[in-house]
């Protein structure tokens, strides 16, 4: 069990750090600009909802776990 906690530690810390460099600004500049990324401005008011980006981060996860279990 003591591995598993390592491995969970592990893949956070990864995590964390994949997440700091796309948070930079020097990460995939196109993910969230995708043709489908909703995008609405009318004043003072934006509203943006990468919905490309997040059904193809989803996509990239589900397949990312799928193969691990294998």
């Amino acid at each position: 069990m003591q591995d598993f906690g390592k491995i969970v530690v592990i893949i956070g810390l990864v995590l964390v750090a994949v997440g700091a460099w796309l948070w930079s600004g020097r990460g995939l500049g196109w993910l969230g600009r995708l043709p489908g990324d909703i995008s609405y401005q009318n004043g003072d008011f934006r509203f943006y909802f990468p919905l490309t980006s997040c059904i193809l981060v989803s996509a990239v996860l589900t397949l990312l776990g799928w193969l691990l279990r294998r």
